[in-house]
């Protein structure tokens, strides 16, 4: 069977869901325990998923959680990772990792002085879809990424999560809520990003959540929640970034690149599959065959249909890296990274002013079909 890490979950929310159901899917991990600020949160979790609950205190204590996923409000993240850190336990955080270079760096020493490690989420772009995007850039056959575009724009989560406050406070809005899958998706495809400028605006100052249990409450907004921004990379490609809750409806592709030889349409990096489209110089831009990579093989119900769904690779992929001495794709580095673009994003927009950035980090190994395939339980 191999050895197997021990992981316990702080934060029995929404997103804790995902780790509990398709953490088995995978090798290296064991999903064993989960604690909440409120106990019958993680009492309920713990039965559905078949694991313990505990308090906050008894899963920091617990001899066999040796990874705790920290799923607290973004707030919250920097305190429990290192409390968690303290503890003598490797973290895995939800995006976005902490809120500040600040945080994230005292977050990196105190691993290292541990010989612990630090990851965290998005692994989305682990995907089949965006690993094939990778693979097609990596392959020279698009020329070097000159340009492009990324756009994230909806109406807000106040129609469909039940307490959707946060999402609308410092540390959350759309840059850093559903930013980091775009940004650390970049990234990993092009490279680090060099500085950033933008335009930000709150349309709207009052929400009113037309969700259950709280259907008619209203929110106060308190972060921008329209975003326009500039971000110019260390390999010389400028990319335009549109995030905004205050759009009911547009037509744009989530992602496109630019290249010297042609043009790559990528699907939204929130999800692990999608349609990926090409063009050369004379081609019109033509539907790939998808690739066979097992991050892209539809595997969960969701309102739209069957998609791929692979949360908490990332996660596994830590703690086989732990298990086989070599770094982890979902690194520390580039989740701090991905921070300083976003939070760089939003202090342009305060300023008027380009943002350079002092973080960097290596773009993480590529996951090819047969490390992906390695990845999974089933293929012990």
């Amino acid at each position: 069977m191999g050895r197997k890490l021990g992981v316990g979950v702080i934060g029995c929310g929404n997103i804790s869901a995902a780790y509990f159901r398709f953490g088995p899917l995978f090798r290296g991990i064991e999903m064993r325990a989960g604690a909440d600020l409120v106990p019958e949160v993680a009492k309920a979790r713990a039965e559905e998923f078949g694991v313990r609950a505990e308090t906050v205190e008894g899963l920091l204590a617990a001899d066999d959680i040796d990874i705790v996923v920290n799923l607290t409000i973004p707030a919250a993240h920097y305190e429990v990772s290192k409390a968690v850190l303290d503890a003598g336990k490797h973290v895995y955080s939800e995006k976005p990792f902490v809120l500040s270079v600040k945080e994230g760096r005292d977050l990196a020493q105190r691993a290292a002085a541990k010989g612990l490690r630090i990851g965290s989420a998005p692994d989305t772009f682990l995907g089949g879809a965006h690993q094939f995007v990778r693979a097609i850039i990596d392959s020279g056959r698009l020329g070097k990424i000159t340009s492009g575009t990324c756009t994230v724009m909806s109406h807000g989560m106040e129609h469909w999560h039940p307490n959707p406050d946060f999402f609308f406070q410092p540390g959350a809005g759309p840059v850093l809520d559903i930013g980091p899958y775009y940004i650390t998706n970049l990234v990993q495809l092009i490279g680090p990003v060099a500085r950033v400028a933008a335009l930000t605006a709150t349309p709207a100052v009052e929400r009113t959540i037309t969700s259950q249990p709280r259907f008619g409450e209203k929110i106060r907004v308190n972060t921008p929640t329209t975003i326009h921004a500039l971000l110019e990379f260390r390999n010389g490609a400028v990319i335009t970034l549109n995030a905004s809750w205050d759009v009911w409806k547009h037509g744009h592709a989530p992602i496109e690149l630019y290249g010297e030889e042609g043009s790559v349409f990528v699907p939204d990096p929130n999800f692990f599959g999608g349609e990926v489209r090409l063009t050369d110089k004379v081609e019109p831009a033509k539907k790939l065959p998808k690739w066979e990579h097992p991050f892209s093989m539809p595997n969960h119900q969701h309102p739209s249909g069957m998609l791929a769904n692979y949360r908490a690779c990332g996660l596994a992929d830590m703690a086989l890296g732990i298990i086989e001495n070599r770094p982890h794709r979902c690194s520390a580095e580039l989740a701090l990274h991905a921070v300083e673009v976003m939070t760089g994003i939003l202090k342009s927009g305060e300023t008027g002013k380009f943002v350079d950035m002092e973080t960097t980090c290596e773009r993480p190994q590529a996951l090819a079909p047969k490390d992906a395939k390695a990845m999974l339980a089933r293929h012990n």
